[in-house]
């Protein structure tokens, strides 16, 4: 046996949570380095997860949240669906291919709820031990909650609106440094390739915030879907398959998509996008920012009637919830 192989063998007997890639970008490191960019030195990780994170910017963590969990996620999901519970703030979102075709109802109606923080039964994963004790490896001990997702990819109508355009998380959010937040993301049951499941580019959080705007696909694309403009298309692509309860954590820069849901079944996922309570508001004023933070406060406008002068920071300050420690800044 080579020593390459055997060494692979003893690392996943040693840290099962790490999940080694013949092509993740630079693999892992048997040396680590004198001082971590992206992780906060505690005890939690191992060195080469850590070792990991910084070379690739997300780190896939098998079996971490319960079957027992992600049901009754998927039943609250359920009740939302049929407008048996009501939550305020909630934004219930429609993929376009099924919005252009005759209505149908409950779950195959909705393709995204965001914004479930006021949903004591949702909210319950952002809380979660198994969860918190990974993402205060990113942020440190402070930890805000701070954008909340249940995704429920649906069968594509053959226009390949199912799909998610590449994409940098920060693009949406005026608070910084990037450093200290990160995305917790679980499969809620089987993910793959024909389902659409998430496709890195590793290493890409290393990065800048690149300009994002909607792509020009001939079906169409959901609203707020900004897809990144100006990166390089010969950049490496690495599918993330992930089992029922799997979890991925990863950097706002890194650039990340989905494809599409050729499958006849809804693929769900639950996130939340998690960040340290220290961190700053920005004012996206004149940066690259400035299209979303206006698509952003037109929704509100027609909403909920705020002012046009309300800056994207208040919206952001009235959606974050304290889930560890203290809200000392955000």
């Amino acid at each position: 046996m080579a020593a390459t192989t055997r060494l692979q063998l003893i690392r996943r007997h040693l840290h099962p949570d790490l999940q080694l890639s013949p092509t993740a970008a630079g693999g892992t490191s048997t040396s680590s380095p004198r001082t971590f960019r992206y992780t906060v030195d505690n005890s939690y990780l191992t060195p080469d997860q850590r070792q990991f994170y910084e070379e690739n910017g997300f780190l896939h963590v098998k079996k971490l949240v319960s079957d027992e969990h992600l049901e009754i996620f998927r039943e609250e999901f359920g009740r939302i669906c049929r407008k048996e519970v009501v939550v305020p703030g909630l934004t219930v979102m429609r993929d376009v291919g099924i919005a252009k075709t005759e209505y149908v109802p409950g779950q195959q109606a909705v393709s995204k709820i965001q914004d479930f923080q006021s949903n004591e039964i949702l909210f319950e994963y952002c809380c979660l031990p198994e969860i918190l004790k990974y993402v205060e490896c990113f942020t440190g001990p402070d930890i805000m909650a701070m954008h909340t997702m249940l995704i429920n990819k649906p069968p594509d109508s053959g226009m390949k609106t199912s799909r998610h355009p590449l994409h940098q998380d920060l693009h949406y959010f005026p608070f910084r440094p990037a450093e200290q937040i990160v995305c917790a993301w679980t499969a809620m049951e089987r993910v793959h390739r024909d389902n659409g499941c998430l496709v890195v580019l590793p290493g890409t959080h290393v990065g800048s915030l690149r300009p994002h705007v909607y792509p020009d696909w001939p079906g169409g694309v959901n609203k707020m879907y900004h897809g990144i403009h100006g990166y390089d298309p010969s950049h490496r692509r690495l599918h993330l398959e992930m089992d029922k309860g799997d979890t991925v954590f990863f950097h706002p820069v890194l650039i990340h998509g989905s494809g599409t849901n050729v499958t006849s079944g809804f693929r769900k996922a639950i996130s939340c996008h998690y960040a340290s309570a220290d961190c700053n508001y920005i004012d996206v004023k004149n940066t690259s920012q400035e299209n979303i933070e206006e698509e952003v406060l037109e929704i509100g406008r027609r909403k909920y009637g705020i002012s046009k002068d309300t800056p994207l920071a208040d919206i952001w300050r009235f959606k974050g919830r304290l889930v560890q420690g203290e809200r000392t800044n955000l």
